[in-house]
């Protein structure tokens, strides 16, 4: 269980986490989920979900292994409609060579469409392709919201007893290169073979984020009647949490090895305000501190992605250049703690206001720049944002 303020990472480090592992990962809202029997989902359909994912996962690792030769058939295909092949009728003894003269004529023809095919000089021709047809659009009426194993049933069931319909579909060759690919690429992946490597992966390493987790806990007294949304979610997540069978429409999934992570911010509960069934589950406690001056100054310069490599990026597209000195960003840092401290505490999320207000009068006018050398440094950033943070007031609307 991460305990710690909004915008500290606590999704992000089990994101990442997921992701160096090559896990499944599903974030899901605790606070979203029922108690069985009541309207709303079950956190049964947490691992539904999560096995769908999986799915998914494992389907575009598999398509990429095949996308070459789904690629070569999707070719060949389109070639048979640009140039279609010669009649193989019997012909009498006389016709015989004509007609091998006519094989190897078309052959040729075929090589030369191949290759101007491969060089993109075929782009602005149009094809007629068979598409599969959609033959039960109107399942889903028969599945409302909270009856996530009826829907999934009946999707499978009525959609197995129709036979597969196809329809004509006129279509650029790119595209019709795209969509016959895609069709390839499902004909040679084994799904029994993806349904098995999906389940392996929920089974063994997958990853349930359970975020929100003390809009669950029973904080304060004097309830009335059942609750709802609260303890009776907390029951219901207790033998999911410690393992159970859970069915799905791949099969069943034991949840004894799924890794669950939750999160909260505790301001207004505590841990001890869960169930001690559930506290007893998530043995594992950790606290995020608030994020300091430093960690700012970090996050603005060493992610791949950081927000300041963004915003010159953005603006490179209209030939601006932006640059910002060391100390522009030490003080978008050490403004950014203080507003955290006066205001409500976001973490990491205020610098994305921080910056939209610092940057506001150059995103307006950069239309009418032209090509033009942008200098941020400290004294800019304190004249812009100061007058803002010391007003208590305005420094509000800085989010």
């Amino acid at each position: 269980i991460l305990i710690g303020p909004t915008g500290v990472g606590k999704t992000e480090i089990s994101r990442r986490l997921a992701r160096l592992a090559n896990a499944a990962f599903i974030k899901v809202e605790a606070s979203k989920f029922t108690e069985v029997g009541y309207v709303g989902r079950d956190v049964d359909s947490i691992i539904r979900d999560l096995m769908d994912i999986a799915i998914q996962m494992v389907r575009e690792e598999k398509t990429h292994t095949v996308e070459r030769k789904a690629r070569e058939n999707a070719i060949e295909i389109l070639l048979d409609i640009l140039l279609p092949p010669v009649s193989s009728r019997s012909k009498p003894v006389g016709e015989m060579q004509e007609t091998d003269e006519l094989e190897l004529r078309h052959q040729r023809t075929r090589e030369k469409l191949r290759a101007q095919l491969i060089k993109g000089q075929l782009d602005d021709r149009t094809v007629e392709i068979d598409v599969p047809k959609d033959s039960s659009p109107m399942l889903q009426i028969f599945s409302p919201m909270g009856i996530e194993e009826m829907g999934m049933n009946l999707q499978d069931i009525f959609g197995g007893m129709m036979p597969k319909k196809v329809k004509k579909r006129k279509t650029t060759v790119p595209q019709a290169l795209e969509i016959l690919t895609q069709q390839e690429a499902q004909k040679l992946i084994d799904m029994e073979e993806v349904v098995r490597e999906a389940t392996r992966r929920v089974e063994d390493s997958g990853i349930v984020f359970l975020d929100e987790i003390d809009k669950i806990a029973g904080g304060g007294g004097g309830k009335h009647g059942p609750d709802v949304s609260r303890e009776g979610v907390q029951r219901d997540l207790l033998p999911v949490v410690e393992g159970t069978a859970v069915a799905t429409k791949y099969g069943v999934i034991k949840t004894d090895h799924i890794l669950f992570i939750a999160s909260g911010a505790f301001h207004v509960s505590k841990p001890s305000d869960l169930i001690p069934e559930l506290q007893g589950r998530f043995p594992i406690r950790v606290e995020l501190n608030s994020l300091t001056e430093k960690d700012f100054i970090r996050i603005l310069t060493e992610p791949e992605n950081a927000l300041i490599k963004q915003y010159v990026a953005l603006l490179e597209t209209e030939e601006v250049s932006l640059t910002f000195t060391k100390d522009a960003i030490e003080e978008i840092a050490r403004i950014a703690t203080l507003v955290n401290t006066k205001a409500e505490n976001i973490g990491a999320r205020r610098l994305h206001t921080i910056m939209s207000t610092l940057l506001e009068d150059i995103l307006y006018n950069v239309p009418e720049m032209g090509k033009k050398k942008i200098h941020i440094n400290g004294k800019m950033v304190k004249d812009k944002l100061e007058v803002i943070v010391q007003d208590e007031d305005l420094s509000k609307y800085i989010l």
